[in-house]
């Protein structure tokens, strides 16, 4: 039986709603990630950690490059010095147990931690082996579903005696939520911190009518050319930002784009699908983007090309490659549009099976958008379900995800290059 590998990212946010950085989860082999003990390692164990060197290998320079990254390191992966695959402003080198206690393993870490790397402790508590080391940690990770409310406090009272910084990890309630924030943890990890993300940016205001005007006009089965004109050019914002666009280097021809229908024939209408989102973005009047809502655009993004590219891989999902793209990218409406989302869904000239998917996750393009989900929130378990329904090879899943993620970044930086 062939061996399911994937790896996926999550946000860490610190008090103030910015992002610090992502934790990397693994699954590999029926193992989570971290499931690696040093010593005495199987053979299957260490094929485990060459397949994730190998991916690293590939991946790290184009999918982690520029962000903080938190990834937790075996023995095997330290030994093998996976940790040199990234720049030290990069990483943050966590480890667990089975790295404690290992003598071999934690002089590797030390050595790390010389060369500029720093370090975080997995579900940190009062034990003598964890104290041993704390000269060396930069990151305490606390659980909040395994801690006592005194240790919790007392663990964050030493740290920032000591200048840590505490993680609150495995946050998947409000009640969880607000009791991290009570206690003075500096970031939270968790699917209520998603949660939280998706309020914040619901509460953003960013989004407007002409936006969802627009986005009704270009998901036509014909859209009207001149409908969509009209409604960029009544929006000052919206009209500067498309005309920034045309005008990129992206877009950079020998004569200069000085109308909105200039730039719609330039641009076409796939592109203005792609970036409608990206466009929007620049009619707030608020002089930048809150982080949780920038966030939120990339996730979109990145939702959209994963889906879109996933029907290169199913026949059984009766969706065209675009039609995929819109659940992605729709996958968020109700967090960006302050209405329900069936209202919404309803303006909107899509076909059924996006609507079901979305509202009650049926039917084949319902599993699509479950399968994404259940990706995102590392549930393997699931994702593997629904890969085998939808035909879909699981081994493919990750390189998919990433390649996603790689072009959702690509097209926000060059949106940023076209800001400045």
């Amino acid at each position: 039986m062939a061996t399911n590998n994937y790896i996926v990212r999550q946000p860490i946010k610190d008090t103030g709603n910015r992002i610090i950085g992502y934790e990397i989860l693994y699954y590999g082999e029926n193992e989570l990630y971290g499931g690696l003990s040093g010593a005495g390692a199987s053979s299957n164990e260490f094929a485990v950690a060459d397949a994730i060197y190998n991916f690293l290998t590939q991946n790290s320079e184009k999918a982690f490059k520029g962000s903080r990254n938190f990834m937790t390191f075996t023995t095997t992966l330290l030994m093998k010095k996976v940790p040199r695959l990234f720049a030290p402003s990069d990483l943050v080198i966590q480890i667990d147990d089975s790295v404690i206690i290992h003598p071999l393993a934690m002089h590797f870490v030390q050595q790390y931690k010389k060369e500029g790397y720093q370090i975080a402790v997995n579900e940190f508590q009062f034990a003598p082996r964890y104290l041993d080391i704390l000269d060396t940690i930069d990151y305490l990770r606390l659980n909040m579903r395994a801690l006592s409310d005194d240790s919790l406090h007392n663990i964050i009272e030493v740290a920032r005696s000591m200048g840590k910084h505490c993680i609150a990890t495995e946050i998947d309630s409000e009640a969880l939520y607000q009791k991290a924030l009570a206690a003075g943890v500096h970031s939270l990890e968790g699917p209520a911190v998603a949660e939280r993300m998706a309020t914040k940016a619901h509460d953003s205001g960013y989004l407007q009518g002409s936006f969802f005007r627009l986005m009704i006009a270009v998901t036509r089965d014909e859209p009207d050319m001149g409908e969509i004109e009209r409604i960029i050019s009544a929006d000052a914002s919206l009209t500067y930002a498309l005309l920034r666009v045309a005008n990129s280097v992206q877009y950079a021809s020998r004569n200069r784009t000085t109308s909105v229908q200039q730039a719609i024939m330039k641009l076409g209408i796939g592109q203005l699908k792609q970036w409608i989102y990206l466009l929007s973005a620049g009619s707030g009047s608020n002089g930048g983007l809150d982080p949780f809502f920038e966030e939120f655009l990339k996730l979109s993004l990145i939702r959209a090309n994963f889906c879109s590219d996933l029907m290169n891989y199913t026949r059984v999902v009766p969706l065209s490659r675009g039609e995929a793209y819109l659940l992605g990218m729709f996958s968020t409406l109700q967090f960006l549009i302050d209405a329900p989302l069936s209202d919404i869904l309803a303006e909107l000239p899509v076909a059924d099976e996006i609507k079901d998917a979305l509202l009650y996750k049926k039917g084949e393009a319902g599993s699509l958008y479950q399968l994404i989900l259940s990706y995102e929130n590392a549930d393997w378990a699931t994702v593997n379900r629904l890969a085998a329904q939808l035909q879909i090879p699981a081994g493919i899943l990750t390189g998919v995800y990433f390649e996603a993620m790689e072009a959702a970044d690509a097209l926000w930086k060059s949106m940023q290059e076209i800001e400045q």
